[in-house]
């Protein structure tokens, strides 16, 4: 990565970030004027923004699974327990006193 070019022999991925970086630090008259062409580097180095989005929408869909599952539950126990639902097609026989 250091020499600027890919496994496939030719430039890696990031090496335009690091271009844009190179050139803002050579022209700026403060290191932290840069921090935005540096933060780009990083993050195409090492994705720690993209992976800790992945994991929040990870988690997101985790806590929706669950909800439902519990959801889901929770109206089969109703239906387990409750009478027999009936459309009116057969009528019960009146009861003899």
């Amino acid at each position: 990565m250091a020499s600027g070019f890919g496994y496939t022999g030719g430039p890696s991925r990031c090496f335009p970030f690091w271009q844009e970086f190179a050139k803002c630090y050579a022209q700026a008259d403060f290191p932290n004027q840069c921090k935005a062409q540096k933060e780009d580097y990083v993050e195409c180095l090492h994705h720690t923004q993209e992976k800790a989005r992945a994991k929040a929408l990870r988690h997101e869909l985790q806590t929706q699974q669950a909800h439902q599952a519990h959801v889901g539950k929770q109206e089969a126990d109703i239906k387990a327990t409750s009478a027999p639902i009936g459309v009116g097609l057969i009528k019960p026989l009146p009861e003899e006193s």
